[in-house]
């Protein structure tokens, strides 16, 4: 760009101003978690697919404080099919979870509900195949919500709350703009765009890669 008969004050404003702005839009960023399918298991059930007392085995951590991938895998028998050699996230929770692509489930035969984590109720139920032995689950099989990990703080910054949700703008080869994207946070959390390998294959999208929230939805 040139600038023409402006003073040295007016191009330094025009500078901070285009510096400020470029700021401001890094500040939105966040970088995208591509999240393939996974279980969650409950103690319990870790008991009951690989024998009493076994111990999940971290293979290497996740973005998120305290999560891990296991070397542990399970197989996922449905309807109409199955999935072969499904990570196993530890540590163990409070409910066995399975989290599925929409493309999972239809090879599968299940219809799952998009969900947050957590929030199990009324969700399909699965069979799951380990070491030793089949355990049929009654409920816990979803397609996870898009949702960004922030500390309190970092909502802050953002002019955002827990519980919110906003749109999130991609650039690249297939740009576009994601709504419906729920805002989880606290004081454990890492900054981190959570989304299924669905929605990262429509956009393109890069594990890694940074994206800009935008407002908040209404």
């Amino acid at each position: 760009m040139v600038y023409h008969d402006i003073s040295q004050e007016q191009l330094l404003l025009l500078i901070t101003q285009a510096v400020q702005a470029e700021l401001q839009k890094r500040s939105r960023q966040v970088p995208v978690g591509i999240s393939v399918r996974h279980i969650h298991l409950t103690r319990d059930d870790v008991d009951k697919l690989f024998g009493y007392g076994y111990q999940l085995t971290p293979k290497k951590a996740l973005s998120q404080p305290g999560q891990f991938a296991c070397e542990e895998c399970l197989d996922i028998i449905g309807p109409k099919g199955e999935l072969k050699h499904v990570r196993i996230l530890g540590p163990e929770r409070s409910a066995t979870q399975i989290e599925l692509a929409q493309t999972d489930c239809r090879n599968i035969g299940i219809k799952a509900p998009v969900r947050s984590s957590g929030d199990t109720k009324g969700t399909p139920g699965v069979t799951l195949r380990g070491p030793n032995g089949t355990l049929t689950v009654p409920e816990g099989v979803m397609i996870a919500d898009r949702h960004i990990h922030m500390t309190p703080a970092q909502a802050a910054a953002f002019g955002l709350a827990d519980g919110d949700r906003v749109q999130v703008k991609i650039d690249g080869p297939k740009p576009g703009v994601m709504g419906g994207v729920l805002i989880r946070a606290n004081d454990k959390c890492a900054l981190d765009f959570h989304i299924d390998t669905d929605d990262g294959n429509a956009f393109l999208l890069k594990q890694g890669q940074l994206v800009t929230v935008l407002g908040k939805e209404e």
